[in-house]
């Protein structure tokens, strides 16, 4: 396995004022992240916080333990309990099989991380990885892509839940969920790989009573030996270690939306573009009513309102719902970072340009609970290459670069234009043109004699340039299919390194990859030490 590190081309104007440090981006936010004396600053700063360590792992290990852990994974919560560790955190939804492969990059880039600052701080430095399970999108997590032939194809579970229910709660169906994997498995190649990938899955699949549990052992599964501590954002357990925190956030929630407001308004006005939207009214916590999220605002009778009027409560009775029953409250995008810094004692969070985006505007809300928003570090982001790809980009003298970054379509367009010598579509420019010329004084004759004979010329000379085109179109289709195999060898690169036009991390699901060759590649790249300095990096398989 070899590593490549490549410049990206198309990321967004945020990010590369990001990744720059520019003083316009780096004010919204507490430190920066390129320095390296960023992360002893945090450690310090960190010191003049307390945590409940004790209740914490408590509840980590309970977690951990429900999903099969690896011993690497209980060694890192027991090394939680020291009260000089630290931790680097990210997260995600809980997708299938992981979900696009950013996922388990983002993965690879806290468990890289953690191990490269633990060496410099001397401090115990643990990967923990935040399972959003409130999220009650189940659409944007019911499918994975896979590749069939040149395209990608979407493999979507069948079975339907309620709109607003979170994934935490959303119960698997076994016969929905088996029928989605067995289809699955109908377009693998067998390999050496294919009978026990299958029956490893299928394990996860049958002792997992919620689809949070099927992601988390499936995790565990490809990180044995990297000692991931994940954590279920939705769990019972963990919504009465946040009691106090939601508390918090409810008493001081004016001062955080106004403080967020603001700053994606001032963001704006500099004109970047935001992955968030946020408005003056936005209470930025959800509620459970009948086992669906409902999503609050405040109304100016200062009380907490559904969007939709679902539901009506007073600041004191949301109150006591935060100390009673705080099952029933969850996070939204703004109020999730700061409950995950209220928990964990954080080195870092490592986070994908969209999310790094949204943290943005979240200063004035950690300053309004009295913490610092911790380092905000960009992920490492991969492009995986198998050889059989780059033989065929070879073939064609492709760079890597370019179709990573463009695509091939332009390319192969141009590829295909010089198999005809000299090129069709020149040639019925020039005949076109010459026509053109050649009937015009017919025209001119027709216009001068009658404005009607005019416009007849004028269609005449259309229908003309009509069957030029038609031959043209003709010619071309009798050269694409004398060159089907090397047009589908361009299709097979784009598909593989630039599907629907983006990145491949934010299409391609792991699975095809572990068939092909096993989970060592995921391993491997878990124990590199990758620049974080860097934009991406292939990866030849």
């Amino acid at each position: 396995m070899r590593i490549n590190p490549i410049p990206l081309q198309n990321q967004s104007q945020f990010i590369n004022s990001y990744r720059n440090s520019e003083m316009n981006i780096m004010k919204y936010f507490e430190y920066n992240p390129n320095y390296e004396s960023t992360y002893q600053k945090r450690v310090e700063d960190l010191k003049e916080r307390s945590f409940d360590r004790k209740q914490l792992t408590n509840v980590l290990y309970n977690l951990n333990q429900k999903w099969d852990a690896p011993e690497s994974t209980y060694r890192n919560i027991n090394r939680l309990k020291d009260e000089n560790s630290v931790v680097v955190i990210g997260g995600q939804q809980a997708g299938l099989l992981s979900g696009p492969m950013y996922t388990i990059n983002k993965i690879i880039s806290i468990i890289q991380f953690a191990k490269q600052q633990e060496a410099k701080l001397q401090v115990p430095v643990l990967p923990v990885f935040w399972i959003a399970g409130e999220d009650h999108d189940f659409d944007e997590i019911n499918h994975i892509y896979f590749p069939e032939k040149s395209t990608m194809k979407k493999y979507k579970l069948l079975q339907r839940v309620p709109a607003k229910q979170s994934v935490s709660a959303t119960k698997v169906d076994t016969t929905y969920a088996n029928q989605w994997l067995n289809r699955l498995f109908e377009q693998l190649n067998e390999t050496q790989y294919t009978k026990d990938l299958y029956g490893t899955i299928n394990s996860c699949l049958e002792q997992s009573s919620t689809y949070v549990d099927f992601f988390a052992r499936v995790i565990h599964q490809l990180f044995k030996d990297e000692g991931i501590i994940l954590i279920d954002s939705d769990h019972p357990n963990v919504r009465q270690l946040e009691s106090d925190y939601f508390v918090n956030m409810i008493e001081n929630q004016p001062e955080i939306t106004k403080g967020v407001f603001t700053n994606a308004q001032l963001l704006k006005q500099e004109g970047y573009s935001l992955s968030l939207e946020v408005e003056e009214d936005d209470a930025h916590l959800f509620y459970t009513l009948n086992n669906e999220r409902v999503l609050l605002s405040r109304n100016e009778n200062g009380d907490w309102v559904g969007k939709q009027n679902e539901a009506l409560l007073t600041t004191n009775e949301l109150v006591n719902i935060a100390k009673n029953q705080p099952e029933l409250l969850s996070n939204n995008v703004v109020t999730r970072p700061l409950m995950q810094e209220l928990l964990f004692p954080s080195l870092a969070f490592v986070g994908g340009p969209g999310e790094i985006s949204y943290w943005s505007v979240l200063k004035p809300a950690f300053q309004t609970l009295n913490i610092k928003m911790p380092p905000v570090l960009p992920r490492l982001s991969f492009t995986y290459l198998e050889r059989s790809v780059e033989k065929t980009m070879n073939k064609y003298a492709i760079s890597t670069d370019q179709a990573i970054n463009f695509g091939v379509e332009n390319l192969k367009s141009n590829w295909l234009a010089s198999q005809s010598n000299p090129p069709v579509q020149q040639v019925a420019k020039q005949i076109k043109s010459a026509v053109d010329q050649a009937h015009k004084p017919l025209r001119d004759i027709a216009t001068d004699v009658r404005s009607d004979l005019g416009e007849l010329a004028d269609k005449n000379l259309y229908y003309l340039h009509c069957d030029i085109e038609y031959l043209e179109d003709r010619i071309l289709k009798a050269i694409e299919k004398k060159y089907a195999k090397e047009l589908d060898e361009f299709n097979i690169i784009q598909n593989a390194l630039y599907p629907d036009g983006g990145l491949q991390e934010r299409k391609w699901n792991p699975l095809y990859w572990i068939n092909n060759h096993g989970t060592y590649f995921i391993k491997q790249l878990a124990k590199e030490r990758c620049s974080f300095e860097n934009e991406h990096y292939v990866v030849h398989i």
